[in-house]
């Protein structure tokens, strides 16, 4: 299968998460990601995840969950003989992704000005924290660091959302802003240079939010009752009655269960959906306490309302949707590892894993040689610690 960005050759000098998911995602596309770390300094996700077997190889699984597709180059780009390496290629490249401190690769003479030089059509895509202008452009930070600046987790009544969601935004931010490059590139000949902000996307994610915050109306809305999480007798229910007419047909699957709250009937727009009483929550609390999530999901979806039983993630990696649909794949070196993928499909040119996460500096020789070094050089650049 002919993957939408074949053809496409990108440098990976990133780290962690929203860099590497960035780069997975080209490379589940079919672009060629060389993946670029130090000699003596691997990815540190490299060394993270629940098989401690794995981690001791550098192929922990929080690695592995961006690493397939890639080729693993090894290199010291604080040396010359690294930097001049890196510009090669640089020269044959059409895209650059990194996520170091804002000024880090300008400080060796690889900036995007410089690189511009050696390659104008050359898209250079900068993820940070905080982006790289303003008063925290150099200011580094962390998925959970950009949740508290954010306001996220103030929003989160004080807790930090459980998974790594900003940096995985970001990553998609980060290769849907390349993509769109990279079509301009077609157009306009010419590369350009991108900054993705951790904290822009944080923002992004909870725009009506972000934007009520800043307007001179705003106020505090009490809690939805239609989209609220209740307990019931086994589990807890998820319910998603968000629309006026949804609570009409909340009332109806009630009625006809003799458990009527007859103000659920005259919510007719948004006013009425903020002003629901408490007697009217407490009710709606009262009553899914009388059967199970199960009972209340199969009710709630034969009556054309969205519901369903809040799962542990070790069920819901297992929903036959996900399987029906190839969202994870085996990793082709390992297929009892299954990975995700994409999360979406194409009917041509969609994502596929077919390569697996390489090893720290895998493909060294391979890249080495095709920018045209000898096997000779290659071992003397080995010997001397320039590349590994």
């Amino acid at each position: 299968m002919v993957g939408a960005l074949n053809n496409t050759v990108v440098l990976d000098l990133t780290h962690v998460l929203a860099g590497p998911f960035c780069t997975y995602q080209l490379a589940l596309l079919g672009a060629d990601v060389i993946k670029i770390e130090p000699v003596a300094d691997p990815d540190c996700a490299r060394g993270r995840g629940p098989d401690d077997a794995a981690n001791a190889q550098g192929l922990g699984l929080n690695y592995q969950v961006q690493g397939g597709n890639k080729r693993a180059l090894a290199i010291d780009l604080r040396t010359d003989a690294g930097r001049e390496i890196l510009l090669k290629q640089v020269a044959q490249a059409d895209v650059l992704v990194e996520n170091y401190a804002t000024g880090a690769l300008a400080a060796l003479g690889l900036g995007y000005e410089a690189l511009h030089l050696i390659n104008p059509r050359l898209i250079h895509c900068s993820i940070t924290g905080f982006g790289d202008t303003g008063p925290k452009a150099e200011v580094g930070a962390y998925d959970n660091v950009i949740q508290a600046t954010s306001g996220i987790m103030a929003q989160c009544a004080g807790a930090k959302v459980g998974v790594s969601f900003i940096d995985y935004s970001t990553g998609y931010a980060a290769a849907f802003a390349i993509s769109s490059a990279l079509v301009h590139r077609a157009a306009a000949n010419q590369g350009t240079h991108i900054s993705v902000s951790m904290l822009e996307v944080a923002m992004q994610m909870m725009s009506p939010e972000a934007a009520a915050a800043l307007h001179p109306a705003n106020q505090t809305r009490a809690k939805e009752p239609g989209i609220a999480c209740y307990d019931t007798q086994e589990q807890r229910l998820m319910l998603g009655a968000f629309k006026p007419v949804q609570y009409h047909k909340l009332n109806r699957i009630l009625t006809e269960l003799g458990c009527a709250i007859p103000e659920l009937d005259s919510i007719d727009n948004w006013p009425d959906v903020w002003e629901v009483s408490e007697t009217t929550k407490s009710a709606l609390a009262a009553v899914f306490l009388t059967r199970t999530a199960l009972d209340w999901v199969e009710l709630l979806k034969a009556g054309d309302l969205p519901a369903d039983v809040v799962r542990p993630l070790a069920d819901a990696v297992k929903d036959q949707q996900l399987a029906a649909r190839g969202f994870f794949q085996p990793n082709p070196s390992a297929p009892d590892v299954m990975l995700p993928t994409a999360a979406f499909s194409m009917g041509v040119g969609g994502a596929k894993l077919d390569r697996a996460p390489p090893k720290h500096g895998e493909h060294t020789s391979e890249v080495l040689t095709s920018l045209g070094l000898s096997a000779a050089e290659i071992q003397e650049l080995r010997t001397k610690g320039i590349v590994a």
